[in-house]
Parts: C-alpha cells; structure tokens; sequence
C-alpha cells in the first residue's frame, strides 16, 4: 500500500510541477496580456474553469489550481472547476454509463459556472479573508537573463524548494490515510435507503479528497438503484484529487472550497428533490 501510493503521490506531484513551471513561465513572459484577458475577467474565468473542469481527468483542476496560488483567477474561478470535474472517474462513466455521463457533464458545467459567480459574490458579502497569493517574483532585467536564470530562481529556487517538499507531504500522507480507510471500510454498506438522506450522505462522501468512493454512486446508478439526482449531487460534490495542490498553498482556502461546493451540491440536491427527481 505503501509503494502504491508512493507512486500515485509522484504522479500527482510531476503533473503539478510540470503546471507550475509553465504557469511561472508564461507569467513572467505576459503578465499584462494575461491579466487582461482573464484575471480582469471574471466570466471568462468562470466559463474557462469550469469548461476545462468537464474534460475527464484532474489534470484541469490542478490547472487552475496553479493559476489560482498564481493570483490570475479568483476564488470563484477555483470553485467552478471543482464543481464541474468528475475526476478520473469521469472515464469510468463514460464507459458505464454514457448518455447520463455526458447530461452530468453538460449539467456541472453550467453550475459550475454559476457556482463560481456565488462563490465571488459570497467571498465579497462576507468579506471572506483568503490565503494570501504566492506573486511570481520577477528580477532585475529578467528578460534578458534567458532560461538559465529561469531555471535557478524561479524553478529550482521559488517551485523546487519552496513548494514541492511541502506539497509531497501532504499529498502522501493524504492518499495514504484514504488508501487505508477504503481497505478497511465498505462504504456500500454505510448508504442510508431514504432518498433525502442519500442526497445529503452523497454530497458528504464528496468532502473526501479522492474519487474512488464516486464509483460507489456510479455503479449503483447503473443498476437502476439510485436516481440521476443523487449520482449529480454527488459529482457536483467531489472533486479527485483537484484540491489536494491547494492544501499545502492554504489549508483554509481548501476548506472554505470544500464546505461552498459541498453546500452548493446540496442545495442543487433539495431542489431537485422538491420538484420529485
């Protein structure tokens, strides 16, 4: 167990380091024209992440994870692709259960989008105080320093040593911890019959952060044992490993993220209820 997961926290790790690089990268070479274009737009913000959140994988979301510690998109920005991503488990629906994989997509991405406005909004009302952005520091004549310099400061010196460590402890210990969980218990057998409670318990298993316990609601959706209304408040709900970057940058932010799209995901779950689906 774990080896395996050693190797699972190195495959995460590689994917965001080599998403970090670029972001740093293409912010220092167009800062302005990217501030312009999306940072001061905050629709586009919304529509791209959670756009990219609907395409199967994490990798979307480690994304605008990166882009977020970046200081380019908001917190909305961030809450949209987390509702719209289904994970790595979106090519297991995809394989199980097409046409209602393809309806769940469609679905969170249009709510992610609307999501991601509230979630702006909320932070504004509220006066929400979030972790402060790691700025990419640029350097005296950095233009003209090339990618040697690039490479020492920003890539050895700003990603390698200030965030990686940091990140690798908390992604391993993290999977570590749910890898033995899932070995011991069966959550099959924990899903309450009462339709308003499997709503509610379908967003909770969303808190955790990984999206193997998605499959639980996949496969019962297939065989016709809940409704689509559960299996989409419970895709709104979790997020894969999307998040787990974002909790060695600010565990708080992490939480702030966890508890709008959870609440978010059961608001979305009683309505549809209310009206019988």
């Amino acid at each position: 167990m774990i080896v395996e997961t050693l190797f699972e926290t190195l495959k995460i790790l590689f994917i965001v380091f080599i998403l970090m690089t670029l972001v740093e990268y293409f912010m220092l070479r167009y800062e302005t024209a990217i501030k312009k274009r999306i940072t001061k737009k905050p629709l586009t913000q919304y529509v791209m992440a959670s756009g990219l959140g609907a395409i199967p994988g994490c990798v979307d979301a480690f994304f605008i994870v990166s882009l977020y510690t970046k200081g380019i998109v908001s917190f909305g920005a961030l809450v949209a692709v987390m509702l719209s991503t289904a994970g790595d488990e979106a090519f297991v629906m995809l394989a199980m259960i097409p046409d209602a994989a393809l309806k769940i997509f469609m679905l969170c991405a249009v709510l992610g989008v609307l999501g991601g406005f509230l979630a702006d909004k909320f932070v504004k009302v509220f006066r929400l105080k979030l972790h402060r952005k790691c700025r990419v520091v640029v350097h005296r004549k950095e233009k003209q320093q090339g990618m040697e310099h690039f490479l020492r400061e920003h890539v050895c010196g700003h990603i390698i040593r200030k965030h990686i460590p940091t990140l690798f402890l908390y992604l391993f210990s993290t999977l570590l911890a749910i890898n033995w969980l899932s070995q011991r218990f069966d959550l099959q057998t924990l899903l309450p019959q009462n339709h308003l409670m499997l709503l509610v318990f379908a967003a909770l298993i969303g808190i955790i952060p990984e999206s193997g316990p998605h499959l639980i609601f996949v496969v019962l959706f297939s065989q016709g044992l809940i409704p689509f209304s559960v299996l989409l408040v419970n895709t709104l709900s979790q997020d894969g490993h999307g998040l787990l970057p974002l909790i060695s940058h600010s565990l708080k932010d992490t939480i702030h993220v966890q508890i709008f799209t959870t609440l978010f995901a059961l608001a979305v779950g009683l309505l549809l209820f209310a009206i019988g689906l």
